[in-house]
């Protein structure tokens, strides 16, 4: 399948520093992709590179084939951007905005009033249309966002962190929304939200230090770093003395409690029987296998030291 976005070893240097270090990168059209990390990890670097808003040291980029350093306008002509924040022109009405947005993209009238009014119903705006964005819910206003980044029927999306402050009837909405354009363009997500990647995205990198560390599905991910056997055990009653003794184990690499469950990490699959036969006797509620999640994987490679 043709690739909408390509990166060949780009890099972005501010002096000894490197905010992206050879970083390369292909994404299949039609998809809709995540890029995680934490604060600092290269992300907005990245997109402000793919968004002809930055020029990389090294390196080069191309959306719909066409580069970010030779033919930064026609990159402009064939991407839609869904910035961190809320910057829609206060002084305009909704339906201005996504006028503006039109006009500023060479379109006649003729072709963005029937693209209005679409985007308008499809995001549940139209009754509001003559209001400015102030009084809108923040919910709302990201909606107008995004319904501004579509008028001009971009090829690529970008959406930077699209639902960062939203509540959860606003965030669920939203992720409607983005599910339809699978398959219609190309979306290149950016989240701190571990379920969001993992309900909206075919494919998910993970990134730190400018540097890819993960890349496949969700699934994938959460397959290659299950090594960690955790099994999540609730006892009746008092547990207090099972701790010290599941901790004495040399099976056993971890127990962590809360109240009379315990999360007890194995050191591998050989390990499941032993720790059975030790739980023999014991007036036991609950056991199960505890899946990993996106953010267990996140957090494993990631490390969980708090980022400025």
């Amino acid at each position: 399948m043709p690739h909408a976005i390509t990166l060949n070893d780009i890099t972005k240097a501010y002096g000894d520093f490197k905010a992206v270090d050879r970083f390369s990168l292909e994404v299949e059209r039609g998809t809709v992709f995540g890029l995680l990390g934490p604060n600092g990890a290269g992300k907005t670097t990245l997109i402000k590179i793919l968004t002809t808003l930055m020029r990389p040291t090294l390196g080069d980029a191309f959306v719909e084939g066409f580069s970010v350093l030779a033919q930064g306008k026609a990159v402009r002509r064939v991407i839609g951007v869904v910035p961190q924040e809320n910057n829609l022109d206060r002084y305009l009405t909704a339906r201005e905005n996504l006028i503006l947005h039109g006009r500023l993209h060479g379109m006649s009238p003729s072709a963005y009033n029937p693209r209005i009014d679409e985007l308008l119903e499809l995001t549940g705006l139209a009754s509001r249309q003559r209001d400015f964005p102030d009084t809108f819910s923040g919910g709302m206003q990201r909606r107008l966002v995004v319904a501004r980044a579509l008028v001009h029927e971009p090829r690529v999306l970008f959406l930077d962190e699209p639902t960062t402050g939203l509540d959860p009837q606003s965030r669920r909405a939203l992720w409607e929304y983005i599910r339809g354009l699978r398959r219609k363009m190309t979306v290149f997500l950016t989240t701190h939200y571990m379920d969001e990647a993992d309900a909206l995205c075919d494919r998910i990198m993970i990134m730190d230090h400018g540097v890819s560390l993960a890349d496949g599905t969700a699934a994938q991910l959460k397959d290659a770093f299950s090594r960690a056997h955790v099994y999540e055990v609730e006892f009746r009653g008092d547990s207090a003395g099972h701790e010290a003794r599941l901790s004495a184990l040399p099976f056993v690499r971890s127990v962590v409690r809360n109240g009379t469950t315990f999360n007890i990490t194995l050191a591998g699959e050989d390990s499941i029987k032993p720790l059975m036969d030790h739980l023999v006797g014991a007036e036991i509620r609950r056991i199960c296998l505890k899946e990993p999640t996106l953010e267990d994987v996140f957090i494993s490679l990631t490390g969980e030291k708090v980022r400025e």
